[in-house]
This record gives C-alpha cells, sequence and structure tokens, in this order.
C-alpha cells in the first residue's frame, strides 16, 4: 500500500480518470446496446440472424481499423480534439439509428460508429495514461476501462428493457441512449488539461514520423498484439456464442441465460478494478500469466459443469474478471511501458486495432464454424485455446529493463523515442 501514497493524485488526475471512464462505458453502452433491441428491430425491418452478425462485424471491424490510424490523427489534430470530437460523433451517430429505415442504412450507421470509437478508445487510454502518476498507472487504467462492460454487457439489456417497454419504440431507446454522450463531451472539454501529465517522455520535434515497423520493434507491442488476439479469442466468443450454448445445449430458460450473461459484465467490471492496480504492486507479467492460467482452468471447469445458473454464473463472472483485465493490462501499461508518450497513441491503435479485426472478427467466425461442424459445446475448445496461447505468450514479457538495448535505431525515429530505446 506504500505506493498509494505516492504524491500527484490530485483533482485533474481525478477527475479525467472519472470521466474517460464514463465516456469508455457510454461507448460500451451504444455497441452492446443493439442486442437486447434485436428482436424487435428484426420484427420491424424483417432481418433475420445473419444480419445481426453482420451488424455486429461491420462495427468491430471499423473500430480495429480506425483505431490503426488514430496515431496520425492525434498528431495532426491533438488528443482532445479526436477524444471529444469521437465521442460526440458516436453520440449522434447512436441517435441517428433511431431513423434507420433498412439494413443497408443501419449497417452503415453501425460502421461509422464503429470508426468513432476506435478512436476514442486509443485516445482515451493514451490521455488516462498520460494524467495518471506512474504508480497508480495500472489502477486508473483498470478504473478507466472498467464501466465498458458494466454499462455494455450488464446494465445494457436491462436498460434496453425498461426503455423498449416505457417507450414500446426501439428507435426511442436509440435517441435516449444518445444523449449522455453530448454532455460528457462537453465535461471532458472542460477539465481536459494536456499540460499536467505525470512522468512522461517529451514530445519529439515536429516533423517526425514513425514507420510502423520501426514501432512493432519497441517493447512488447508485438507481443501485445498476439496476447490481445489471445484475450478476445477467449471473450469474444464466450459473449457471442454462450447464450445459444446456455439455452440450446444446457436447456437454460432465457431469463436463466440472461442472468448468467451478466456475470460477463460485473466479473470484467470488478477484475478491472482489481487486477491492473495489483500489477502495480506485483508486477506486469506475473498477474498476466495469474490471469491467463486461471481463465483457462475456469474455462475448463465451465465445459464440464452441469446446467445450474448459479454455478455458472460463477464460473463466467471468473472468467470475465481475468479476461477484461487482461484487455486493460495488454492495450494499457503494458503498451504505454513500451514506447514513449507522443507514440502512446499509435502503439494502443495498432495493439487495440489489430486485435479487435482479428479477435473481434476471425475468432467468433472460427467458433461458428466449429460450432456448426462440430457440435455447440466445442465452441469452448476455441476459448481454451486463447487462454492457453495467451499463458505460453505471456511467458515472453519483458520489463522495460530486460528489453534489448542493441537494436539499431533508425536515424528518423522521433528523439524521445531514441532516448527510450538508448535508456533500455
Amino acid at each position: 500500500m506504500k505506493k498509494a501514497l505516492q504524491p500527484g493524485a490530485g483533482r485533474h488526475e481525478t477527475i479525467m480518470v472519472l470521466l474517460l471512464s464514463l465516456g469508455f462505458g457510454l461507448v460500451g453502452l451504444d455497441r452492446f446496446i443493439i442486442l437486447p433491441l434485436f428482436p424487435a428491430i428484426m420484427r420491424d425491418l424483417q432481418m433475420n440472424y445473419q444480419d445481426l452478425g453482420n451488424l455486429s462485424a461491420a462495427l468491430a471491424m471499423a473500430w480495429g481499423l480506425a483505431a490503426l490510424t488514430v496515431g496520425g490523427m492525434i498528431r495532426q489534430l491533438g488528443r482532445k480534439t479526436v477524444l471529444v470530437g469521437s465521442l460526440l460523433l458516436v453520440s449522434a451517430l447512436s441517435g441517428l439509428s433511431a431513423l434507420a429505415g433498412a439494413l443497408a442504412s443501419l449497417l452503415l450507421l453501425r460502421a461509422l460508429m464503429g470508426i468513432c470509437e476506435g478512436l476514442f478508445t486509443p485516445a482515451g487510454i493514451a490521455v488516462a495514461t498520460e494524467v495518471s502518476h506512474p504508480d497508480r498507472r495500472g489502477f486508473n487504467l483498470g478504473i478507466q476501462q472498467a464501466l465498458f462492460p458494466v454499462l455494455g454487457l450488464a446494465l445494457g439489456p436491462l436498460i434496453a428493457a425498461w426503455l423498449l417497454g416505457a417507450m414500446n419504440s426501439w428507435r426511442g431507446v436509440f435517441a435516449i441512449v444518445a444523449l449522455p454522450g453530448f454532455l460528457l463531451a462537453w465535461l471532458i472539454h472542460r477539465h481536459y488539461q494536456p499540460a499536467l501529465s505525470h512522468n512522461l517522455p517529451p514530445p519529439a520535434p515536429d516533423g517526425h514520423r514513425l514507420r510502423w515497423r520501426q514501432l512493432l520493434r519497441m517493447g512488447n507491442i508485438r507481443l501485445n498484439i498476439l496476447l490481445m488476439f489471445c484475450i478476445l479469442a477467449c471473450q469474444f466468443v464466450l459473449c457471442a456464442m454462450l447464450p445459444n450454448y446456455l439455452t440450446d445445449h444446457l436447456h437454460l430458460s432465457t431469463m436463466a441465460m440472461a442472468s448468467v450473461i451478466s456475470a460477463i459484465g460485473v466479473g470484467g467490471c470488478v477484475g478491472q478494478l482489481i487486477v491492473p492496480g495489483l500489477s502495480d504492486l506485483y508486477g506486469r507479467k506475473p498477474m498476466v500469466i495469474l490471469s491467463f492460467a486461471a481463465s483457462l482452468a475456469l474455462v475448463l471447469l465451465l465445459k464440464l459443469a452441469p446446467a445450474q445458473p448459479w454455478l455458472l454464473f460463477a464460473l463466467l463472472f471468473g472468467i470475465s474478471f481475468f479476461n477484461c483485465s487482461l484487455t486493460c493490462l495488454t492495450v494499457g501499461p503494458l503498451t504505454g511501458e513500451s514506447v514513449p508518450s507522443e507514440l502512446l497513441p499509435a502503439a494502443t491503435g495498432i495493439v487495440v486495432g489489430l486485435g479487435e479485426v482479428l479477435g473481434g472478427g476471425a475468432a467468433p467466425a472460427l467458433a461458428g464454424f466449429v460450432a456448426t461442424h462440430f457440435g455447440l459445446p466445442a465452441i469452448l475448445y476455441v476459448a481454451m485455446g486463447g487462454s492457453l496461447g495467451g499463458l505460453a505468450l505471456s511467458c515472453l514479457l519483458k520489463g522495460p529493463q530486460e528489453q534489448p538495448s542493441d537494436l539499431p535505431i533508425p536515424d528518423e525515429l522521433p528523439l524521445a523515442a531514441r532516448a527510450l530505446t538508448e535508456r533500455n
């Protein structure tokens, strides 16, 4: 607990971390609110379950591709502009979804939302890292990401069901959930002060650009991309396929299934509030290894578990507890401590973007293939494979003091990046 007493937890840091947490929570709500609304949308717009898959895939792919480009956009516009602008656009596009009259228009709106959310995510992580004292960086990044599963996966279905019952219109639900984002964007614009940062390298002179292959050679960046694929291969497969597993294979009722699935959001929130903070005290690598090992063991137990809702809830809570913590650690401290401050948006965008494209797109598609050809229970082997692969890869993680110092440093590498590489 000694590190918690370090100076620097001022008003600016506290306010910004809370605002960024609310912002990422609203992103999760806007992303997943369509799932409980889809039965009503399907009847109104004459869609089918393949259309739901296409809508989810369009947002995930757009999110990942946008995250890959966020570094250059932030260089041109600044973190504040990208952060506030992307949140405003996410809210506007969510509200415009209420006007969709066919699959094509809704598909376009969801893809555009994915682009904006893909810009907001790395920018939010970069700003949370910037304003946080080093001794609280893991803990703060856990808070910053904690509301994403709560609002998106735990409270989202309840909010959607209540609003749908009150308004009797899925269009009205989209319009209502869009409103808080506008207020939050204004609050972030008002409170964010870029000059107030903690112990981060200075920016490089203007005009320097960094090639991808150079950025990928820094710290744990390449390994983080592979870790993200493994994490999301487990988490996204469970989010996408487990409802059918619970109802079709274990024969739970719809209400029992919904109660069990809510464990994903609750467990993810609690895990992100605990494990990243523990990594500040005990190190990133030990907590990553422990989390992958626990996730693997819990998915195996889920495969063997009977149709007992309380037991399934507890197991799914534990899986999400560790998987969401792994996401936070990988895109947060492990990436932030691999590159200097000015390169953090680009590095985070690469890790988030490629992880989202591969984990959000390829892994659920693979699980669908496995379920079709080998039976629905076989999807849990895909999830176990993700955790097992992550466990093996996490043993290769290096701390800053362990990273190689003999790599050639390109002349065009920004001065801050050169200094970091030489120091390591």
